[in-house]
């Protein structure tokens, strides 16, 4: 049987419950072999980031530490920003397809607010020739009238698979998974964390004492 991999791309500034959920439930839909997490270099649609790639990285290695599926943090948007590239998921996927051949099933996860976005992305079409798009949304999520853009959500729907079918087939579909209700922002947790305020119930106990020990986000 071929391999099944999810990948959760994210800047992790800080990383959250919310992503760890995410990855959590995506590994065990998708009976994922592995799930890998992919801290973002400099991702080229956001401002800058609080924390350094290093950080980033080992807080992502602390908060998955618990999750039941296999999990791999790959450092390759990072390191090729460390070369001065832009990060681009394409770009990813084209290297995670090439490493795991034309036959390992690759499921790229995002939330539905990246899917807003995604006429924006890169090569966005072609994304479809290298993974599946898996997106998570609240209940009630209808992509006619998300307000996406008109190609989008046309792509979107003409692909939609079953989770059977992405865990059996390499690339080329969609899913929306609408029971997934976990709403946190970043934004909103490194003011809270700036703030002084307790985000214990948001961030995993082992990233909260690490922001704690390298005085993260406290400016």
């Amino acid at each position: 049987m071929a391999c099944r991999i999810a990948l959760l791309g994210g800047s992790y500034d800080p990383v959250h419950n919310g992503h760890v959920a995410l990855g959590a439930y995506f590994a065990r839909l998708l009976q994922a072999d592995q799930l890998r997490v992919l801290p973002a270099g400099l991702p080229w649609q956001k401002a800058s980031l609080q924390a350094t790639p290093l950080q980033r990285t080992e807080m992502a290695a602390l908060a998955f530490r618990g999750v039941a599926a296999s999990v791999v943090i790959d450092p390759q948007e990072i390191e090729r920003s460390a070369q001065g590239q832009p990060t681009y998921t394409i770009d990813t996927l084209r290297q995670i397809r090439a490493e795991q051949g034309p036959d390992a099933s690759i499921s790229f996860i995002m939330g539905a607010d990246q899917l807003q976005r995604l006429a924006s992305w890169r090569e966005w079409r072609v994304l479809f020739d290298y993974a599946h798009i898996c997106v998570a949304t609240r209940p009630g999520y209808d992509v006619a009238a998300a307000g996406l853009p008109a190609a989008v959500a046309e792509v979107f729907s003409s692909r939609l698979g079953t989770p059977e079918q992405i865990r059996n087939t390499p690339h080329g579909l969609t899913y929306l998974a609408q029971d997934f209700a976990v709403d946190i922002s970043a934004t909103e947790l490194r003011a809270a964390l700036q703030r002084g305020e307790a985000a214990n119930s948001l961030i995993p106990p082992l990233v909260l004492d690490y922001i704690e020990q390298h005085n993260l986000y406290k400016s």
